[in-house]
Order: structure tokens, then sequence, then C-alpha cells
């Protein structure tokens, strides 16, 4: 009865009476309250319908049934919110998939970070160049890039700017795979030019062989017809970062009798936000979408119970997503503890790895950058490790981009430190390009197989 009245108290709004981090400074009190005013009213973004079907895939994951692949950029960006560089990305997704599928001979569930992947935590509030001290810049839902006070003063109408640019990418992503973009059984269309490059070159073509070839595809899948077709189910996710747009897209239900962030279907908190007497943590027990958490250093067993008991107090199926992030170095020693606290409580949860954020480090020109096998490294330890303890590892998350940009070093074609001033674009964190993508696919399509 207690967890009951405790959930009855619970409103959209609710987090505002709790220490909310990594939130910015609005000057005018009355014009965020406009724009989410207007926000509140509009149409969501995504259904509850949706969000059930992706609760009970993710259900099915925790159960060994599927796999996740969660991918897309680090920070979305309003200017890259076009045709090509959209379906570049619903691309890569969906080669991704098909690759996996064929080598996990398991549903592959697509989730793409984008549609709303426009805030991102930052270190410190403000940023320092040349005596000058500004706001930092947290993503084009609060402010923006350049270095003046004009723009990195937080701006509240930015986030209406956020939705408008959500609600065109979901149309067109929605567009491209009703109309057939799915059907990717032609890897000669595809851009493999890297793999003569790789040590796995046989294996690469094996697989591509497989999958130009729909009737030896199925032949390969038993049972799973449906994931051959052109059309496909694709989800949304982002971090519930900024809370007062999260709280404008939460709607009450009638017919579910149930809260719903309809921003997103899979929305996640960082572990930056992720204290049990936070405004994300409060925010988050109250909404019926399955949500993620990242787990890294610093995570303790009571902390993590807390979490569990905070954001799945009925211990349902396909509700709690864990993704551990530790790095290449700390996998090992971090992992093992939190697979053992998770199974000693009982919770039901599913594991996914982020092997991008613990493996971020300095090139020696300066650039961040991510190198291509400690992110690979982190992977098969991953693997290795819930096999071992008897675990199931049921997705990964990647930062990636259907882009040949230069932001992650190594990979098939050996990129180097000098190679990142080619074609460094991320606003952010460095990505896996199409190849560098690809390949891990790939990888993972091996190591399962």
């Amino acid at each position: 009865m207690a967890k009951e009245n405790n959930q009855l108290k619970w409103q959209p709004n609710s987090w505002q009476q709790f220490p909310a981090t990594q939130q910015p400074i609005y000057q005018d009190p009355t014009k965020v309250s406009q724009v989410l005013e207007q926000l509140s009213t509009l149409p969501p973004l995504v259904t509850s319908w949706e969000i059930e079907a992706l609760r009970e895939h993710i259900a099915e994951a925790q159960d060994g049934k599927a796999f996740i692949l969660q991918g897309g950029d680090c920070a979305e960006t309003f200017a890259d919110c076009r045709s090509d560089k959209i379906a570049a990305k619903l691309k890569i997704l969906l080669q991704m998939s098909l690759v996996m599928l064929y080598g996990l001979q398991k549903p592959i569930v697509r989730i793409g970070r984008m549609g709303g992947q426009y805030a991102k935590p930052r270190s410190a509030n403000s940023e320092t160049r040349d005596n000058v001290t500004l706001p930092s810049f947290r993503g084009d839902l609060v402010n923006r890039e350049a270095f003046t006070f004009a723009d990195r003063e937080p701006d509240p109408e930015l986030m209406l700017r956020g939705y408008e640019r959500a609600a065109l990418t979901l149309n067109f992503v929605r567009s491209l795979i009703d109309g057939g973009f799915a059907d990717l059984h032609h890897p000669e269309n595809w851009d493999l030019d890297w793999v003569q490059h790789s040590q796995l070159e046989n294996e690469y073509h094996e697989i591509t062989r497989a999958i130009s070839s729909p009737s030896k595809f199925i032949e390969a899948i038993p049972g799973e017809e449906g994931q051959t077709t052109a059309r496909v189910d694709f989800y949304t996710s982002h971090e519930g970062l900024q809370l007062p747009y999260e709280q404008a897209q939460t709607r009450f239900l009638d017919h579910r009798k149930k809260w719903y962030n309809l921003s997103t279907h899979f929305p996640w908190i960082g572990m930056r936000t992720a204290q049990l007497d936070g405004a994300h943590v409060e925010y988050f027990r109250g909404i019926a979408n399955p949500v993620g958490i990242k787990l890294g250093p610093g995570i303790t067993e009571e902390w993590l119970l807390g979490l569990l008991e905070n954001l799945n107090p009925d211990n349902e199926p396909g509700r709690l997503t864990l993704i551990h992030r530790f790095g290449a170095a700390g996998v090992e020693e971090g992992l093992p503890p939190l697979i053992k606290t998770v199974r000693n409580s009982g919770a039901k949860v599913l594991w996914m790895c982020d092997p991008m954020h613990g493996n971020t480090e300095s090139a020696s020109n300066g650039f961040k950058t991510r190198r291509f096998d400690n992110i690979l490294s982190e992977l098969q330890t991953s693997f290795r490790i819930h096999q071992e303890m008897d675990s199931w590892m049921g997705g990964v998350h990647f930062e990636l981009t259907g882009e040949n940009v230069t932001e992650c070093t190594g990979g098939a074609r050996g990129l180097t430190d000098t190679d990142l001033e080619k074609a460094y674009h991320t606003q952010v964190d460095p990505r896996l390009n199409y190849e560098q993508a690809m390949e891990m696919a790939m990888r993972i399509a091996g190591l399962r197989r």
C-alpha cells in the first residue's frame, strides 16, 4: 500500500521538488512557462501502443529471445535535420541490424538515438576563453554553440524548435520505412570497400552473400521470415536530460490509466543525473515507458538497488534496461559486481553494453577520440563476462553516424590520430563512422555465431 500511495502522489512536475542537476538557468521564468504551455498542447511524437510494443520487445530480449541495437548521434543538431543525414543514420542502423540478425539468429530490435537527442550533460556550468566566461553549450535544445553571450544564454524557445525538428525527423523516418527503405537485401549497394582491409574479409563476404539471397537468408534464420521483409519496427530514444521538455510531453492516458512520456519511446538517465534523491529519478519513476540507466565507475551496490526499487518497484518485465559503460580497462573489475547484485535482488533487467563512453580519450593532436580496438575490447569482454556468469547481454548502445567522418581511430582502414582532422564534425563526442559501425556489427555477428 505504501508503494501505491507513493505512486499516486506522482505528477509530471513533482520532480521540481527535488534537486535537479544539469538543468539550464533561464532568465525569464514567464517565457519558460509560455513555451511549456505550448509544448503541452502539441500532438505527441510517439504513441502509447508503440511504447508498449517496445516494452514487450525488451522483455523478450531480457529472456534471450531478442537483441537490442541502439545507436545514433551523441548529440543531434537542428542543422542536421536534413533528409540525406536522417536517411544515412537510418540506413546504417538497418544494415547493422540485418548483419546482426544473421549472426545472432535472433530478432533485432532497432532503437535510434534520434528525434530528440538535442541536449547533453556538461562537466561544468560555464566555459572560459580568453578571460571571458559564458554558460556551457548544452545542446541545441538549450542554447547555441557560438561563443557569444547572446548565443550561450539559455533560450526556452529552443525547446519548441527541438520539438519541431524531432517531429520532422520522425515523420521522415516513418515515411522511409513505410515506403520500403528497410528492404536491404542488396549488399552490392552497400559501401563495403573497407572490407578488403580487414583480417576477417572472408567471413564478411560469407555474411553478405547470405544476406544478398533472401531465400538463403530465411533458411539461415528459421522462423524469422518477418524480420526479412521490407517493413520493420523502429523506435526512438534520447537521454531524458532537459526535464521541463520531458514534462511538457508527458500525458495521462485514461484508457491505460498510466502516464507516458510521448516525446520518445525509450528515454534513459545518465550517470550524472541518476542520484536516488534527484529530480531525474523522481521524474522517471512515474512514466510508463521502458527506461534505461547508464551505469559506470562509481556505482555502488546500494545505489543500484535503490535505482531498481525506485524505477521498477513491481519488477515488471521490459521496464528497466541497465546500460553498462566502464571502458575497456575497467569492465573486468566493474561489471561482475553489478551482475551479482542484480541476480541476488531478483530484479528483471535487460543488460546492454555501451562501449563508447568509457573509452573516450585525447589524441596526440588534442582531438577527443575513441579507439576502435578499445570499443571492441569492451564489447568482447562484456559478452564473455555475462556468459561466464550465466547472464545474457541482450543489447549494444553505440554513438555512430551513417557518414564517413573521422572521429574514432582504428577500424579496418586503420585511421590514425593524424586522420582525425579530415572530417571531424561532432559537436560533442566522437562517433563511429559508417565503415567502423558496419565492421562492429559484423564483429558482433561473428562473436555470437
